[in-house]
């Protein structure tokens, strides 16, 4: 995974609460082997129609947000499913910072395991972002070393994440690299185990 430090990105508001996994990634894309060529299907029944056009009323489709790296959201984002994929989706698509009032816990934990920084702030915290994003191409910088989000202009916020999380991202570390940290411990206890 690509280690996060510190992340400047345009901000993508997306005004609602209570986005489920099955919105962020629907069930009958959930078919493919590996991890990548989901973003295609991001917020799929959001931003196309029946026919697979996009939709003019989808504010993902906007040219203004064309390269957004920072997606803000309201309450309980990524709940419903523990699907993995969801994940996966916004990261193919681009995403490396999600900042919402709330996660499920779930969806959570798969964000940092799969190199996504998600980022807890107060409720008006993300309707300021929310609302500057949206009357403006907005950009904020994420300091994960330090905890902080700040923007062009005089938005500031820190946040919270747990120690082994945020080491795990600013390393670049999935599960497997973290064990593998300890490979000399493991190869000693291999040794070990051999002799009987």
């Amino acid at each position: 995974m690509e280690p996060i430090r510190k992340h400047t990105g345009l901000v993508y508001p997306l005004n609602r609460d209570n986005i489920d996994t099955d919105q962020i990634i629907p069930k009958q894309f959930l078919k493919r082997i590996s991890r990548q060529g989901f973003g295609q299907f991001l917020f799929y029944n959001w931003r196309f129609d029946n026919d697979g056009a996009p939709r003019d009323d989808f504010s993902l489709n906007y040219k203004q947000y064309e390269n957004a790296s920072i997606l803000v959201a309201g309450e309980n984002f990524g709940c419903g499913s523990s699907r993995e994929h969801a994940p996966w989706a916004l990261q193919d698509y681009g995403f490396r910072v999600i900042i919402a009032s709330s996660f499920a816990d779930i969806f959570y934990n798969n964000c940092t395991k799969n190199g996504i920084l998600p980022i807890q702030l107060t409720g008006e915290q993300t309707q300021k972002l929310i609302d500057r994003s949206e009357s403006e191409a907005y950009t904020i910088t994420v300091d994960l070393e330090n905890k902080r989000v700040y923007g062009s202009d005089d938005f500031s916020a820190t946040f919270d994440l747990p120690a082994y999380q945020q080491e795990m991202l600013l390393n670049g570390w999935d599960e497997i690299a973290v064990t593998l940290t300890h490979e000399n411990k493991i190869e000693q206890f291999e040794a070990q185990e051999t002799k009987y």
